[in-house]
C-alpha cells in the first residue's frame, strides 16, 4: 500500500514537472477542498498588512497552496534515491510549513502592529462622525473611503457595494466587523447601522451616543498606546541597568584578577 502511494506521488510529480497537469488549474479545481485549510483570520491579516493592494485574497491563498504542493513534490524528488513512507511524510510536512509560512509572517506583523491597527478604527469613525452629520450613513460611508486608512478600504468598498445593491439589513456592517475583528468593531458597526435606521428627528440623539462611543474608543487607544510606551521604556531601563551592572561586575573582576596577578 505504501509503495502504491509513493508511486502515485511520483507519477503525479512527473505530470506536474512535464506540464501535462497545470498546477494552477489543479489548485483551482480543488478550491473548495483547499479552502478547508484557510485560517479564519487570514483575509483580515492580509488586509492589515497590504490594505487596498490586495485585489483577490483567494488568489493569494491559492498561490500559498500551490507553493506548498510544489515544494512537497520537489522534496519527494530529492528523496527519490532512498524513498520511503517516512520521507514522503517529511516532504508533506515541509510543504505544509511552506504553506503556513506566509500566514505566520502575517501573524507576526499584526502582533507587532496590533495597537496601531486597533487605534485606526476609532480615528476613522471620528472622521465618519463628521460626515454623518451632513449625509445619510450609506452616503457618508461611501465618501469616507478615499480618506480611510488603507487597511479598511477593501472592507468599506465591499460594505458600500452591498448597501447600494439593496441590502438594508445589518449584515453588510457585520461582514465588515468580521473582516476587521479589532476592538469593539462589532458594537460600533451595530451602532452605525442603528444610526442609519433612525428617524431624522432622532438622529441628533443617536449621533451624540455614537460620538460618545467613538470618544471612549479613542481614549482606550490612547491609554493602550501610553501603556505600551511605558512598558517599552521600562524594558529599556531594565536592559540598561543589567548592562551597567554587568559591566561594573566585569570591571571589578578584571581588577581583582590583575591585583592577584601582581602579588
Amino acid at each position: 500500500m505504501v509503495e502504491i502511494f509513493i508511486i502515485g506521488v511520483i507519477i503525479l510529480g512527473l505530470f506536474f514537472y512535464s506540464g501535462r497537469i497545470d498546477s494552477g488549474k489543479f489548485v483551482a479545481d480543488n478550491k473548495d477542498l483547499f479552502n478547508l485549510l484557510k485560517e479564519s483570520d487570514y483575509e483580515f491579516l492580509l488586509y492589515a498588512k497590504y490594505g487596498d493592494r490586495v485585489i483577490d485574497p483567494d488568489a493569494v491563498f491559492m498561490k500559498r497552496i500551490r507553493n506548498g504542493v510544489l515544494v512537497s513534490i520537489l522534496c519527494i524528488f530529492v528523496f527519490i534515491s532512498k524513498l520511503s513512507f517516512l520521507n514522503v511524510i517529511i516532504s508533506v510536512i515541509i510543504g505544509f510549513l511552506v504553506f503556513k509560512s506566509q500566514y505566520m509572517e502575517l501573524k507576526r506583523f499584526y502582533k507587532n502592529h496590533l495597537n496601531e491597527v486597533d487605534s485606526l478604527l476609532p480615528y476613522y469613525l471620528k472622521g465618519l462622525e463628521v460626515l454623518v452629520q451632513h449625509y445619510t450613513v450609506p452616503v457618508a460611508l461611501a465618501r469616507s473611503i478615499e480618506d480611510a486608512p488603507e487597511v479598511f478600504k477593501p472592507g468599506l468598498k465591499a460594505m458600500v457595494a452591498k448597501i447600494e445593491s439593496g441590502d438594508s439589513s445589518v449584515q453588510p456592517y457585520m461582514d465588515f466587523a468580521a473582516m476587521y475583528p479589532v476592538r469593539d468593531s462589532v458594537r460600533m458597526m451595530r451602532l452605525l447601522y442603528r444610526l442609519g435606521l433612525g428617524e431624522q428627528e432622532k438622529k441628533h440623539d443617536q449621533l451624540i451616543a455614537f460620538s460618545k462611543s467613538v470618544s471612549s474608543l479613542q481614549q482606550k487607544a490612547r491609554e493602550q498606546k501610553y501603556k505600551n510606551r511605558l512598558s517599552k521604556m521600562e524594558s529599556m531601563t531594565m536592559a540598561m541597568l543589567v548592562c551597567t551592572g554587568g559591566g561594573g561586575m566585569l570591571i571589578l573582576l578584571v581588577s581583582m584578577f590583575m591585583l592577584l596577578a601582581s602579588v
